[in-house]
């Protein structure tokens, strides 16, 4: 009779003649006897199996191996010592060092443009004139009135000291001259805002008038931006206002320049918490001096809080989460020791050890779910980096 029927029936009548002992004397003295029943292979089989469920009597205890047992192969690797930085990471926009629009102060019309539309101008570089025909008249009545006002408030004051004069009529000439004086200050003011320049360096933008075309006062004419540096407005969680510092460095990408990474200085922090999000608002400097971002470009914010340049490592398949606690299995002795850690940063796939483990540790990397504590194992190299 084939070896497989016999089993199945070696198997069936002995669990009918047992019924309920099967509880009563458990599972290895059945297989025991069935391996009695059949002769041959399925004792060697039970023997061979002990040590996989346990130890057997005499056994080298809970989770050990048998006699003559084995050793669970795992994988496993020192733990490392290594820098890890505290990090949170946020989103923002870009915003120009300086920015502004150019308006016209007065109204009129336009005489001149000086700047070619999206060009670099310097402090002070005269962008436009208005027509000033009109203000230089003005002026010019202005000088001549004040030559009078000169003259008279010189008389006046003559004939006062040669007592010819009165003294109220020196007051009065001399006021005049005080407010032609001031006549063609106001006259000359005029005539300068007319011209309109640069207040900083920087890059003009598109233009909204064209020569010929009548302003009013206040109306925009072009924008004028400084991007050799940008300015970038980002928030964080009010969780994280402890540990924000002027000073602290940070990476920003932009999705419109992949693969490239500019850093940046947080150099002012908003004393109020904004009470809608919770959050507290950071500015930052980043150099731009090719001038590869533009103001208003979305920006991913990468900002470095802490660095700990002796941090334990180890890699993320290490933990074994059970509830809210994480463990590692350790190699101790040639056993497995579980062990609960508690867990700081994670990155690049390694997680910071911050309790439980010391440098230089065995700790199962692979294999972990099928160990007990104290089971004999036998360590492999890790496959992994």
């Amino acid at each position: 009779m084939n070896k497989g029927i016999r089993t199945v029936i070696a198997v069936a009548g002995v669990l009918a003649l047992t019924g309920g002992a099967w509880l009563t004397l458990g599972p290895e003295k059945i297989i025991a006897l069935v391996g009695s029943v059949t002769g041959d292979w399925v004792g060697d089989w039970v023997g061979a199996a002990k040590p996989l469920g346990g130890a057997g009597p005499g056994g080298g205890g809970p989770g050990g191996a048998g006699p003559g047992g084995f050793a669970m192969a795992v994988e496993a690797g020192p733990v490392r010592v290594g820098a890890v930085a505290r990090e949170v990471t946020a989103v923002g926009s870009l915003i120009s060092r300086e920015s502004v629009i150019i308006r016209s102060e007065l109204a009129g019309r336009i005489a001149e443009i000086a700047f070619a539309e999206g060009t670099a101008v310097h402090k002070g570089e005269v962008l436009l004139r208005l027509d000033d025909s009109i203000p230089r008249a003005t002026l010019a009545q202005a000088q001549a009135s004040l030559a009078l006002s000169r003259a008279e408030a010189a008389r006046a004051d003559e004939l006062f000291g040669k007592g010819s004069g009165t003294a109220s009529a020196r007051d009065k000439a001399q006021a005049k001259l005080l407010v032609d004086q001031a006549e063609l200050a106001l006259d000359r003011a005029k005539l300068d805002k007319l011209t309109l320049s640069a207040p900083f360096a920087g890059i003009v933008g598109l233009r909204k008038i064209s020569v010929g075309d009548y302003v009013k006062e206040g109306q925009d004419i072009v924008n004028l931006e400084a991007i050799d540096s940008l300015k970038l407005d980002f928030s964080v969680p009010e969780a994280y206002l402890p540990v924000v510092r002027t000073g602290q460095t940070l990476a920003v990408v932009v999705d419109a320049l992949p693969g490239r990474s500019f850093p940046g200085e947080v150099m002012a922090i908003d004393p109020k918490v904004d009470v809608n999000g919770r959050s507290v608002m950071i500015r930052a400097k980043v150099n731009n001096a090719d001038q590869a971002l533009r103001p208003g470009l979305f920006a991913r914010v990468t900002l470095r809080l802490t660095v700990n340049p002796n941090a334990l490592l180890v890699p993320e398949q290490a933990l074994m989460a059970m509830g809210s606690d994480q463990f590692v299995f350790k190699v101790v002795e040639g056993k497995a020791k579980q062990t609960r850690v508690k867990i700081g940063a994670r990155r690049n796939a390694e997680v910071e050890i911050v309790d439980g483990l010391a440098a230089g540790e065995m700790v199962v990397l692979a294999g972990q779910i099928k160990l007990r504590e104290g089971m004999a194992v036998t360590v492999q190299p890790s496959a992994k980096p």
